[in-house]
């Protein structure tokens, strides 16, 4: 078994003990949050991260009216920009918090007003320390050099911060008993996909709303893991001009969890099997035309998680099924340090 299967099967539990650890922290942070009466918030994140940032900033917007980018940390390591932030929250997410670039742009963040926060796996990390709250990921070592663990667990977290900044007990329960959903999630079956994409070398993946951004974490791992030239979009997006790279028999995996966001890509993947692309359509058991099972997260909100923890068990196996090592992508390491 690669040490990404390994890992991507040990997030359920991983996220049973950061909801223990967090719970009393995240409460308190969220009185504070709401207490400030923020106006907006801004992201500094790579990579996965980044993916997770993007899942974080769709339900912030959705449930607490705020706008939310994401800040590309160039503007601060490169071009110097003066940033004025002063009621806002700036958010930090690593899995290492070692990256120099996320370190200095959130300090300038920091210095222009901001409050900040740190998401991270290495509590003890550079970019913990500057900021001004720091939650751990609770993921344990991740060895392999794709994320998995600690990208469910980032998602997990980011929700767990908003459900507490909203107050909102409904979601606050479903994620408290999101781990045994998530071991659900990881015994679905996707093996048609490790069939149909055994040899393929380019694919679209399609989300929407707060799936969107695990639409891209998947897009990522076929890169990274399985040499696939796979790129996400998202299903309100898509016939905007990439519609003219489908060609019979083009694959294109379309994430369909439960939620207000199902109808329309159900309608989508109906049109792109209709112009003969080979569509994998990932959904729960009310859609008989699916390829690819989901099982349910206990909350709209949380499906992408379950959508996700689906994906990871598949692409690990997927990238041995094509010959490779998911555990060795070519030219890349497990921390990043961009400038």
């Amino acid at each position: 078994m690669s040490l990404m299967l390994e890992e991507a099967l040990s997030a359920p539990q991983r996220l049973r003990e950061q909801w223990h650890s967090n719970a009393e922290g995240v409460a308190a942070l969220g009185r504070e949050l709401r207490e400030a009466d923020l106006h907006g918030a801004v992201t500094v994140a790579r990579g996965s991260s980044d993916h997770a940032a993007a899942y974080f900033a769709y339900l912030g917007m959705k449930r607490l009216g705020l706008p939310i980018a994401s800040i590309p940390p160039s503007l601060t390591t490169l071009s110097g920009t003066p940033w004025r932030v002063s009621g806002q929250l700036a958010l930090g997410i690593s899995q290492s918090g070692a990256s120099p670039d996320l370190i200095a742009t959130q300090r300038a963040l920091a210095a222009g007003g901001a409050r900040t926060l740190a998401l991270v796996n290495a509590p003890d990390s550079e970019l913990a320390a500057a900021s001004r709250h720091s939650l751990g990921l609770h993921a344990g070592v991740e060895q392999s050099v794709a994320a998995t663990k600690s990208y469910l667990a980032t998602l997990a977290a980011a929700a767990h911060l908003i459900a507490a900044w909203q107050g909102d007990p409904e979601l606050l329960g479903a994620l408290e008993r999101l781990p045994e959903r998530l071991d659900a999630a990881a015994a679905c079956d996707w093996q048609p996909a490790v069939e149909a994409l055994r040899t393929v070398d380019r694919l679209l993946v399609i989300g929407r709303g707060v799936g969107l951004a695990v639409a891209q974490e998947a897009a990522l791992k076929f890169k990274e893991t399985c040499g696939i030239q796979a790129e996400p979009f998202s299903g309100a997006e898509v016939k905007h001009g990439p519609m003219a790279l489908i060609e019979p028999g083009y694959p294109v995996l379309v994430l369909a969890p439960p939620g207000p966001d199902q109808a329309g890509l159900l309608d989508l993947a109906a049109w792109l099997r209709g112009v003969g692309a080979r569509v994998l359509l990932a959904a729960d058991a009310s859609v008989t035309s699916r390829e690819l099972e989901l099982s349910d997260a206990g909350h709209d909100d949380l499906q992408p998680l379950a959508v996700i923890q689906s994906f990871y068990v598949m692409a690990a196996r997927l990238a041995v099924a094509r010959g490779g090592d998911p555990d060795r992508p070519r030219h890349l390491q497990k921390v990043t340090r961009t400038l």
